[in-house]
């Protein structure tokens, strides 16, 4: 098996804005504290949680959008932890974020052709922008989009239209490392099964390494093969994920199951009237 992401007591703090004084410096948090994990390439890793649990913090560190305290990140055995900006940029094409609201990641003054066609632009895995308007409408298409929305606008398009696009743009970098942050929360039952089960198909054909934020384990439980619970900063479980529904270890875990919302059947409803 080979390590992808190695993880080694990670903390991290950030500014306590709410505490500021009027003059001086924010007394900082923190909200990461001393996790320890590896995610292996291929491996589709969920990450669950509360909100405030700290999930998303983790997921920013990981892909160094934010830098941590103390410990180490290494990625492809390169230590990511307080690399400078310069030597982490071209690394950034390999690290990439699909964010939980498209609307707002999404500029609204670009058409889609051009959302997409400017990151392969930028990593130069374009040299035109006729060449960029192609890799992005096959983008489109291997999200189930036509060619026709190169020229549409976000606002334009619904909200599981969105989010395609912005699987699209992330897609066409053909990255190693994806990271999901709750992007079928704001979705109905019927879109968020369809994203799932796209994002599953782009990870077996792509080969991609993902982790996939969500407060809601029985989103986790269709894609993901493992799963790290979060409460407070910390983990406190880390299991496969048929192990974990099976048998969760931390009263914490249970209460997340437990929160799962079931139907409610009514006991006469095969009745004939």
């Amino acid at each position: 098996m080979t390590l992808l992401f190695q993880v080694e007591k990670l903390r991290l703090s950030l500014p306590d804005m709410t505490r500021k004084p009027l003059l001086g410096v924010a007394p900082r948090i923190e909200i990461l504290k001393g996790l320890t994990f590896d995610i292996a390439a291929g491996a589709t890793l969920g990450i669950v949680g509360e909100s405030g649990s700290g999930k998303s913090t983790l997921g920013r560190a990981l892909v160094r959008l934010n830098e941590p305290t103390s410990g180490t990140i290494r990625f492809d055995g390169r230590d990511l932890t307080h690399m400078l900006e310069p030597t982490l940029r071209p690394l950034r094409r390999d690290l990439q974020v699909i964010f939980q609201d498209p609307f707002s990641s999404l500029n609204p003054r670009k058409s889609v052709g051009a959302i997409i066609s400017a990151p392969l632009l930028f990593h130069r895995l374009a040299s035109t922008v006729s060449e960029a308007r192609e890799q992005a409408a096959a983008a489109l298409s291997a999200v189930g989009l036509s060619e026709a929305f190169v020229s549409r606008y976000p606002h334009e398009l619904s909200g599981g239209q969105r989010q395609r696009v912005g699987i699209a743009r992330v897609v066409a970098l053909s990255p190693r490392f994806v990271l999901a942050d709750e992007i079928v929360s704001g979705l109905d039952v019927s879109s968020q099964a369809q994203i799932l089960d796209l994002l599953a198909r782009l990870r077996d054909e792509l080969k991609l390494t993902l982790a996939f934020i969500s407060h809601d384990l029985s989103v986790v439980r269709r894609l993901c093969s493992r799963v790290i619970v979060m409460k407070d900063g910390q983990i406190v479980e880390d299991q496969e994920t048929a192990d974990l529904f099976a048998a969760p270890k931390h009263p914490y875990t249970r209460q997340l199951l437990a929160a799962i919302p079931l139907p409610e059947v009514d006991s006469h409803w095969l009745d004939e009237s």
